[in-house]
């Protein structure tokens, strides 16, 4: 290629990005993303907590702005709710027995969807947490293994099970279909479980729960599905401080929701994507991503080329303006893609800059991800020095606007190839 077919294709590349970044600035306006945050955030909605009044007029909002923009219920779905419920089992009384000792009430705790009896006989596993294992990812490993189980925990770890089990006090939240799930946490230093017996009374309540989800079909490729997803609960009413105590959630997720709602209208306009596009706000991230994991089952991963979950996108990154990073960055070429089609622009994707933070799996990407699917956080918080996360100072007065605009942008320059069905990217190794 001589020097004149060099720079006319560079011309052409150039071209191509300007007349994108055009559509993009014309599509997705401040004003509007100023709108939908703003709405989300206020005081009205309560903080949006889960199983409140609030939760429920955020969602009424989310799904008047999904049937504006003309999006399809998913199938399935009488509307844009993905109702759904989970069962909350308060205890009331629990014995634990080990090798012939009954334990004193400090040392066990139960996490279970419904009472119980059982002795050796009854079919539980044995495992341990050892000392210097990650407790975290041990215990979530637990919680979501839809087993019965009994789980030795070294006593290097008193402090935390002690935390955990004064807030399993308040309840335990299962979906409905896995109460035959209990765990039986011991805290102690066993070298073998030979026998025991575990006596669990509780009362048990239905709650509802509900995601918002709207569906543009894809033109071509219909069978194949990208979402764009963000949670749009938060803590609700929590501790005062400074007289307020509505944790409004500006940036924690509503910034999120705001980005789904504006890609929605984004491609809604264009009208030309190849793959279908689902739309998601899930609920109950806080209390433990009980809306992803239910919507997981409704959709088949194998059929999901890609996951955009937006977490926080209200500041700049630890990158400066113009930047967001990607959690699980290393394990697929997703974020590749991304800063492929941002070329020509001054916006740059970065890895994780937390990896101390596991965040890969602390948001609501985890439950397609351990599936296989590229499933991936996009985010700018600073989350080792945000001082106003979970807190009532998560206000809208807090954001910059205009970054979290430029973040949305950014979003839909950089999909559009995985959208059109050009790009797929690499699967992640699924979790044994």
């Amino acid at each position: 290629m001589n020097i004149k077919h060099i720079i006319a294709a560079s011309a052409l590349v150039a071209l191509s990005v300007n007349s994108f970044g055009q559509n993009v600035n014309k599509l997705i306006k401040r004003a509007d993303v100023e709108r939908i945050i703003k709405t989300l955030s206020a005081d009205d909605m309560q903080g949006r907590g889960t199983f409140t009044p609030g939760i429920e007029k955020a969602a009424t909002f989310i799904a008047n702005e999904f049937k504006q923009i003309g999006l399809t219920p998913l199938t399935g779905n009488k509307g844009y709710l993905q109702s759904f419920s989970l069962n909350r089992s308060t205890p009331l009384k629990a014995t634990v027995n080990i090798n012939g000792t009954e334990l004193s009430p400090d040392s066990a705790f139960v996490a279970a969807g419904a009472s119980f009896t059982w002795d050796s006989n009854s079919g539980a596993e044995v495992a341990k947490i050892a000392a210097g294992a990650n407790f975290r990812e041990e215990y979530f490993k637990y919680i979501e293994s839809g087993k019965k189980m009994i789980i030795v925990v070294d006593t290097s770890f008193h402090a935390i099970f002690k935390r955990i089990k004064q807030r399993s006090s308040d309840g335990q939240l299962v979906a409905k279909g896995s109460e035959k799930q209990a765990l039986v946490f011991v805290l102690g230093k066993y070298d073998e479980v030979k026998n025991y017996t575990v006596t669990y009374e509780s009362k048990t309540e239905e709650l509802p729960l509900a995601n918002v989800v709207g569906v543009l079909k894809g033109k071509t490729k219909p069978k194949e599905f990208v979402i764009f997803s963000g949670h749009y609960d938060h803590l609700g009413i929590i501790k005062p401080m400074d007289g307020d105590s509505i944790a409004n959630g500006a940036d924690d997720d509503a910034s999120g929701t705001t980005a789904v709602i504006s890609l929605a209208r984004y491609y809604k306009k264009l009208n030309n994507n190849a793959r279908t596009l689902i739309f998601v706000a899930f609920t109950a991230e806080e209390i433990g991503g009980y809306g992803s994991r239910h919507f997981s089952e409704k959709v088949d991963p194998e059929k999901t080329v890609a996951m955009f979950n937006i977490e926080m996108i209200g500041k700049a990154s630890k990158f400066g303006t113009n930047s967001a990073f990607i959690t699980g960055y290393e394990r697929s070429n997703f974020g590749t893609i991304l800063q492929k089609n941002l070329k020509g622009t001054v916006f740059q994707f970065h890895p994780d800059p937390y990896p101390e933070q596991e965040l890969f799996y602390r948001s609501d990407n985890a439950t397609l991800a351990r599936l296989g699917v590229p499933a991936h956080s996009i985010s700018t918080d600073q989350i080792d020095s945000d001082k106003l996360y979970h807190t009532v100072k998560d206000e809208f007065s807090s954001l910059d606007a205009g970054n979290i605009t430029s973040t949305i942008r950014a979003i839909a320059l950089s999909s559009r190839t995985i959208v059109s069905g050009k790009d797929t990217p690499t699967r992640i190794a699924k979790e044994k």
